[in-house]
């Protein structure tokens, strides 16, 4: 029995998406995510501004009457939300973790996926995968998909991205949508801030992602059509001027003090923080990903309707 409190939270996160959806998003999802390919319709008499190329030479032999092949698009897709649940993801400075804006971004393109006769599958991953529920479709499949992503208790607190992208190359026989939503911080990372007190302190700058790391992205992108959705906290990109502060990172258990006090270290490390999210742009962009960027502390729709205009835009030129 699922508590009455749970069931309010999904039900308001219901609520905030589904208005989204119903004006926006769904027509959106459907021009940018495209079927598998062309079914067979009908045929139909040749009318002036066909494309030639359709014509059906049987039948136009057999009416002596030009006809055409009328085809239509092989709609159904299968949308996999891969969800970072490693312990960086507890953090939040404001109203939302990032782990409950995940939720509500997996809700907004789950929903949007099931108003397009589209699948809906998950996938919970921290160090290993945690949990996998299989693409179906239907409302209470995207309730309980919500229901997961906010409140499956993750047996391990770390981030292993290669491993998640192994286990969804292997379930998904064909080409999907794979939408993975990440802070994309590995042990690596020059920042983990993972608990509700705070973070790791900054290292040297490093290659956003680990060689393995790009190499799966690199896979799971050219057998299937991968978006990158890296949620991030104000907190995580400049420091607050709080004193002295002894913080534990959540993924690793390292407890450091970090002196938040002093000016020159905060803006060394908003300096730091402002390069590694550029070279994990340009990582991203190198490979050839779609991606989407958010704060727990900003509206999201904005973005997401960028997103989709600027993919469809793109789509439209080729």
């Amino acid at each position: 029995m699922i508590p009455r409190e749970l069931l309010r939270k999904i039900r308001q996160i219901e609520i905030r998406t589904n208005r989204l959806v119903s004006e926006s998003v769904s027509g959106a999802y459907h021009s940018v995510f495209k079927g598998q390919g062309m079914n067979f319709d009908e045929v139909r008499e040749y009318q002036p501004g066909d494309d030639v190329r359709a014509i059906d030479w049987n039948v136009t032999a057999r009416m002596n009457h030009p006809f055409i092949k009328k085809f239509v698009e092989e709609r159904e897709l299968t949308v996999m939300l891969v969800v970072d649940l490693s312990g960086s993801g507890l953090f939040g400075s404001g109203e939302q973790s990032k782990r409950e804006l995940a939720a509500e971004i997996a809700s907004v393109l789950a929903f949007s996926a099931i108003r397009n006769n589209d699948k809906v599958g998950l996938v919970l991953f921290s160090d290993a995968v945690e949990k996998f529920i299989p693409p179906r479709k239907g409302r209470r499949h995207v309730l309980r998909v919500i229901r997961e992503i906010l409140f499956f208790e993750p047996k391990q607190h770390g981030t292993n991205l290669p491993g998640a992208l192994h286990f969804v190359s292997q379930v998904l026989p064909h080409k999907s949508v794979v939408v993975m939503l990440s802070d994309f911080l590995e042990a690596r990372s020059p920042v983990r801030f993972g608990s509700q007190s705070g973070s790791r302190a900054p290292l040297p700058a490093v290659d956003p992602l680990a060689i393995t790391t790009q190499i799966a992205l690199r896979q799971m992108h050219r057998r299937h059509d991968l978006v990158a959705v890296q949620i991030t906290d104000r907190y995580e990109l400049e420091m607050p001027a709080l004193g002295r502060l002894i913080l534990k990172d959540a993924e690793t258990g390292e407890v450091v003090e970090v002196q938040t006090g002093n000016a020159r270290q905060r803006a060394a490390f908003a300096e730091q923080q402002m390069l590694f999210q550029g070279s994990l742009r340009k990582a991203f962009r190198t490979i050839g990903i779609d991606t989407i960027q958010l704060q727990t502390d900003q509206p999201y729709a904005a973005v997401l309707g960028k997103f989709f205009e600027t993919r469809e835009k793109r789509r439209r030129r080729r």
